[in-house]
């Protein structure tokens, strides 16, 4: 497979899902923390070994961002042919919070580029979000690049080539013990937060208070991002964040759990069902029958190119009731906590640019054009883009191309057009 099929089908898969919170327990365990030492996963399913930089300490350090441990990453995303003399990655581990308060550990990869910042600010360091990986360890995005196949590179090479530090968490769960807490706003808001605050412990990486920093992120990325910026001004005053840029956001998860279900993307309703039930303390044995059980516990150790032999499956068939996910999604309790997922009530810390397809096959265009109406309510900047190109594989490169152009005017202080009178 070429190295551009890989990453078309790749973006192919990129992270779309239907939260479902369900109503119970969580596991034989009501203690398990993921992201803590000896924590199991949500349908006990056993995690291969792992490297032991993945593993958690005793005791991880209460303050968010600290520096855990670092080491040189293996291996780079390469699509534009950039190296090591390029730009140097390292891999590193740091602590978070939970919801609930709970020091967690988490891990990611620093991209610091080797050539001297040519711009108006000191060099800008850009969080970024990455789209669905999956659940299993072998996901986390520091894992897939050592093994190739981290489709997010198109992304973060014009980043570097602009000579932006990156920094790509790889969110709650995946690498460290325990389930992926996917599609929880807080889980991932907090994650890419703290993944900024860890750059600036990381020695070497020359980023402090001084340089700007920006979110970025497209599909489950572009919700984690918005998520963040939500959350900064509370959560992370302290961080210079400069502007958020925003692709494809599933803002509000019901509907884009109706928009999914029993489509292409169907597998990836499982993450999210198996991502919130565990950050929420649930069980979600009582609802599905065998075979729902069995969808789960199998996805616990899935990438996203294991799961297209789940697409276009009727959801009736995994539920006891026989009802649709998206149905079950219109009931209680689920519509409440399908609801504390939804991105929007919260204004932005900065000013963002939202970039959506028209023609998104996936997340409907109706979403994110109403995150961004939701934001200018609340008094946000906001910058829509209508994007063009068909589907939602398509809309992707078209983001990061206007990203660049977002991001190039905010690190030299000036605003892109608001589009808050026409949403």
């Amino acid at each position: 497979m070429t190295s551009f099929t890989t990453r078309a089908v790749a973006a192919a898969t990129l992270a779309v899902a239907v939260t479902l919170p369900l109503a119970g327990r969580a596991s034989a365990d009501r203690t398990d923390v993921p992201g803590t030492a000896g924590a199991k996963t949500l349908t006990n399913t056993p995690e291969p070994a792992r490297d032991p930089f993945y593993e958690p300490p005793a005791t991880i350090p209460s303050t968010p961002g600290t520096l855990i441990r670092s080491e040189p990453a293996p291996l780079l995303p390469d699509p534009l042919g950039l190296s090591e003399n390029v730009v140097t990655a390292t891999r590193v581990m740091y602590s978070s919070t939970d919801g609930k308060g709970r020091a967690i550990a988490v891990t990611g990869t620093v991209f610091v580029p080797g050539a001297t910042y040519v711009g108006r600010s000191a060099r800008p360091l850009v969080s970024y979000a990455a789209g669905t990986q999956g659940m299993g360890d072998a996901c986390a995005p520091s894992k897939q690049m050592e093994n190739l196949v981290e489709y997010e590179g198109s992304g973060i090479a014009p980043l570097v080539g602009r000579g932006y530090a990156v920094s790509m968490t790889d969110y709650r769960g995946p690498g460290t013990p325990g389930t992926h807490t996917y599609m929880v706003r807080e889980a991932r808001g907090r994650a890419v937060l703290d993944m900024a605050r860890a750059t600036k412990n990381l020695k070497g990486s020359g980023i402090t208070n001084a340089n700007p920093i920006g979110l970025m992120g497209y599909s489950q990325g572009g919700g984690a991002a918005a998520a963040a910026a939500e959350l900064a001004s509370s959560y992370a005053p302290e961080l210079p964040i400069k502007g958020s840029a925003i692709g494809a956001p599933p803002a509000d998860p019901a509907k884009v759990g109706k928009n999914i279900d029993g489509s292409l993307y169907f597998a990836f309703a499982t993450f999210a069902l198996l991502g919130v039930a565990q950050s929420e303390g649930i069980d979600p044995n009582p609802y599905l029958n065998a075979e729902g059980q069995k969808l789960a516990a199998g996805v616990e150790n899935k990438c996203v190119f294991d799961l297209f032999e789940y697409a276009f499956k009727d959801s009736g068939t995994y539920t006891v009731s026989g009802k649709k996910l998206s149905e079950l999604l219109d009931e209680q309790p689920f519509r409440a906590a399908v609801e504390r997922q939804r991105i929007g009530k919260i204004k932005p810390n900065a000013p963002v640019v939202i970039n959506h397809a028209i023609g998104d096959d996936t997340i409907p265009y109706a979403v994110g054009k109403q995150l961004g109406s939701d934001w200018c309510d609340k008094g946000a900047r906001v910058t829509f883009n209508a994007g063009l190109i068909p589907t939602h594989v398509g809309g992707m490169l078209p983001h990061v191309a206007k990203s660049m152009v977002f991001f190039e005017d905010r690190f030299a202080g000036r605003n892109q057009p608001n589009s808050c009178w026409r949403l």
